[in-house]
């Protein structure tokens, strides 16, 4: 006897064109919107000269290191090798996108987490989601991103997002979950409300947990600024996917050594402003 083919692929199919039908008006307000955010992001990040960038970001790296001299002129000389690689101005795209699409991931990664530490039923619920998300191969999600925001900037942004919120949900729900039991109940003996336990003893006992999260939410949005530069995003990304196209092995590894060198600046920096 022969089982049918479930048509597992035409439910999935007849849902998005559902989504795109009934909310293509509010696809439309959020693609906006998160175009200004890039946007205004890469803005930001041009309106100062290199020199000056380069400057304020080894300063940031110096401090952030506990003024590590040696975190702060490998910082400076990243940076100086991506402007004399004329690499400038797609970096800050890049940039842009990354920090954007970490920014939505954490607003939405750091309360999900927390809700689900917080309540097993809605750990039960999202964590089939969160493997779904982390093992499904990254180029199936510029599909949908593609039919719902076009091409450009905010179809890899929400694809990034997908792809890099799970290390913030899992790493949140687990540092909030390790902290001791003899510190919450001190918190209830002392009669804390629900707000002032979390803000004032499980977060920041679970603080350097949820960091590990971000840092990893940063690399993860890294990974993915070529394969989003398939559905047009541009920066250095596109950079490599020209180089592809062109077969022109410097092009591509320059832009890649600049992805590189921009992991490793943002890598390092978040390790030093984790909590020990």
């Amino acid at each position: 006897m022969l089982i049918p083919r479930l048509p597992v692929g035409d439910a999935v199919e007849f849902a998005v064109d559902w989504i795109e039908d009934s909310f293509g008006t509010i696809l439309d307000l959020i693609s906006e919107k998160l175009d200004f955010l890039i946007a205004g992001l890469k803005d930001a990040l041009l309106f100062l000269p290199p020199e000056l960038f380069i400057l304020a970001i080894s300063l940031l790296a110096y401090f952030a290191g506990k003024r590590n001299i040696k975190l702060a002129a490998g910082t400076a000389f990243g940076f100086f090798l991506i402007h004399n690689m004329g690499l400038w101005v797609l970096s800050m795209e890049t940039l842009a996108l990354v920090l954007s699409s970490t920014l939505l991931a954490l607003i939405t990664g750091i309360p999900a987490g927390i809700l689900s530490a917080k309540n097993d039923i809605a750990y039960h619920l999202t964590k089939p989601l969160l493997d779904l998300m982390q093992t499904m191969p990254s180029f199936v999600y510029l599909i949908p991103a593609l039919i719902f925001f076009g091409l450009g900037n905010v179809p890899g942004m929400i694809a990034t997002v997908v792809f890099a919120m799970p290390p913030a949900i899992r790493l949140t729900n687990l540092g909030i979950r390790q902290v001791p039991k003899e510190l919450t109940e001190v918190a209830d003996a002392f009669g804390s409300t629900g707000w002032q336990k979390l803000t004032k003893v499980e977060l920041p006992v679970a603080l350097p947990t949820i960091m590990a999260g971000v840092n990893q939410c940063i690399m993860l949005s890294l990974s993915m600024v070529v394969i989003a530069a398939m559905i047009g995003a541009r920066g250095l990304g596109y950079q490599v996917l020209f180089g592809i196209q062109r077969v022109d092995i410097g092009m591509g590894f320059e832009a890649g050594l600049a992805i590189v060198i921009i992991a490793v600046v943002l890598d390092r920096i978040t390790q030093h402003l984790s909590p020990r």
